[in-house]
């Protein structure tokens, strides 16, 4: 396009004759005839072709993936059908003391992302790598130090305290009124129906004097 816009610059410095047009027009022909300059060169068209089609299509988070742990790695086990089939550079893990994500590329004409942030416990990024095996990625965490992690991020960690702090009350009987509730509330019409049924019979019990009553 620049190329073309040069072209009708000079065929109309050719016929110019007043002096302030051709100033503009030399003006405008040494701008373009720059700009042509610092041009990129275009790449061959192969070279174009191949880094289309290692980019895929359309781009998939992951959600699925397995993991546990032994003293020294963390391993997430993530199933990716025909992944060992890629290049080995198609599958990339950036990882930093507290977070890694995954970029599968062109796996079946799509991309596949992974991302973990704010991990339960630093990491070693040295330390840290991934495999691929028949149908799966294993990447493993290297432990900053050699400790139990009860869980991956320190979001579930929080979440986990939440819902314990939520049944473990100063009171026992609250908090088991608390685990019947969400047993009730979750619960198919068969439990309703039992923990109804089991609820009437304590309440008898209560007041037939079976079961002392708290004063």
């Amino acid at each position: 396009q620049l190329q073309k816009d040069l072209e009708e610059v000079k065929e109309l410095l050719t016929n110019a004759t007043r002096k302030r047009v051709r100033d503009v027009l030399v003006a405008e022909k040494q701008k373009l005839e720059l700009e042509i300059k610092n041009q990129p060169p275009p790449k061959p068209k192969d070279v174009a072709e191949e880094e289309r089609s290692s980019l895929g299509g359309y781009t998939v988070k992951i959600n699925n993936y397995g993991w546990d742990q032994s003293d020294k790695f963390v391993k997430i086990y993530i199933s990716l059908n025909g992944v060992q089939k890629l290049p080995a550079e198609n599958v990339q893990v950036n990882f930093t003391e507290r977070s890694f994500d995954l970029l599968v590329k062109n796996l079946n004409g799509k991309n596949y992302t992974m991302t973990f942030n704010n991990l339960l416990k630093p990491i070693s990024v040295e330390g840290s790598s991934r495999k691929i095996k028949t149908d799966m990625i294993l990447v493993m965490c290297k432990k900053k130090r050699e400790e139990k992690w009860d869980c991956l991020t320190q979001v579930e960690k929080e979440s986990k305290e939440k819902e314990k702090a939520a049944y473990d009350t100063a009171d026992p009987s609250e908090g088991l009124m608390n685990i019947l509730k969400k047993m009730y509330a979750e619960g198919d019409d068969e439990m309703k129906r039992t923990i109804n049924k089991a609820w009437v019979e304590s309440r008898e019990k209560q007041y037939k004097g079976d079961i002392p009553m708290d004063i």
